[in-house]
């Protein structure tokens, strides 16, 4: 059985999840809080697998919560938000930012078109994520170091500047389950004069992408779009694929969408993406595979290493979930498997 503590600051909130967690039988329900700081001390007496987080509460909102949980006694935290209120969507990404392991709205009512699939959505996720290994967060004059995530776990780094620079056209990244502050950490730290555009397939639940988007266009550099057809791609600009379309990308640099079948049971898929880089960029690209459940992307960018594109695939040990790219480096799809401040660090030599 998943042990779960619900935080919430709506009895009947509360009350809705416990009833979905209990219909599924897989969980036991070992604590309720109103609001963070309750959460604190029922995390430390209750001793959860997982715990689900409300934003929005009185006297110590979720992301404080997860804050201070993080640092004392960590606990996959899965903040479960209302998609529609622009704060608590950007909220939930800074709280995935500290340590907090996913994001996804609240099931809506019952009589609700999606209700099915929202709870199915939940149910998916609360379970994956309470097989999560967390990792205690060190403040540091009110920040957040990420430990030793950074450090690289791969041979041959120190040769990096040993040979001749290559030339590329653009970068296009997947990433699922734990993706958004793995981008956010990437694109902060890029070189503010990055050469080439940037387009990505974040598997991410519908109804929180303007509130990525929006997040990393605070918090990092570079303007963050979320891409449209026959868009033409801008150096230095980053392209997000919107909810539920495929999205492509030409050889003029000009983006295409899809209604396709979903790949691996989902759209926008990065198998998508990666495919029509391969095929118009060949040896010209960078494909990055980051953390997330599943194999989507995996054969394609095994497809573009075999085209002489440079490939690169994010390390277990950094990885909320080594899904994606543990299959990447099954299939020897990745010219480097690295933390992501090395995949930094490659990306600001070869397009910064």
């Amino acid at each position: 059985m998943i042990r779960v503590l619900i935080v919430d600051d709506s009895l009947t909130i509360r009350e809705y999840l416990k009833e979905i967690f209990l219909m599924d039988g897989d969980f036991q329900i070992v604590g309720e809080a109103k609001d963070g700081f309750e959460a604190i001390e029922k995390v430390k007496t209750t001793r959860p697998d997982v715990v689900t987080m409300d934003i929005q509460m009185p006297r110590m909102d979720g992301y404080e919560a997860t804050r201070r949980i993080m640092e004392t006694q960590p606990v996959p935290i899965v903040i479960v938000s209302a998609a529609w209120i622009p704060e608590e969507v950007e909220t939930t990404f800074k709280a995935m930012k500290i340590g907090a392991v996913a994001g996804i709205k609240k099931p809506q009512g019952i009589g609700s078109q999606n209700f099915k699939d929202d709870v199915s959505e939940l149910i998916k996720t609360v379970k994956l994520m309470s097989e999560v290994k967390v990792i205690r967060r060190r403040p540091k004059s009110g920040r957040t170091i990420e430990t030793d995530q950074s450090k690289a776990t791969t041979t041959g780094s120190k040769n990096i500047f040993t040979f001749k620079k290559p030339t590329y056209e653009l970068l296009a990244i997947g990433a699922s389950t734990g993706g958004p502050p793995v981008l956010q950490n990437i694109f902060e730290k890029l070189s503010p004069n990055l050469k080439v555009p940037i387009v990505v397939v974040q598997h991410i639940t519908s109804g929180f992408l303007n509130g990525l988007v929006d997040w990393l266009n605070k918090s990092t550099p570079f303007p963050v779009h979320i891409a449209s057809e026959n868009q033409k791609l801008l150096p230095g600009n980053i392209y997000f694929a919107p909810d539920n379309v495929h999205m492509g990308v030409k050889r003029n640099k000009t983006i295409y969408l899809s209604n396709d079948p979903p790949e691996h049971s989902i759209r926008p898929s990065v198998s998508f993406l990666f495919r029509s880089i391969s095929d118009a960029f060949s040896s010209k690209a960078i494909g990055l595979l980051l953390t997330g459940m599943g194999k989507d992307g995996a054969e394609e960018l095994k497809k573009m290493r075999d085209r002489n594109a440079m490939t690169i695939a994010q390390d277990k040990k950094s990885s909320t979930v080594f899904g994606m790219p543990g299959e990447a480096v099954r299939l020897d799809a990745a010219n480097y498997v690295l933390a992501p401040d090395d995949i930094i660090s490659r990306l600001n030599y070869w397009i910064g």
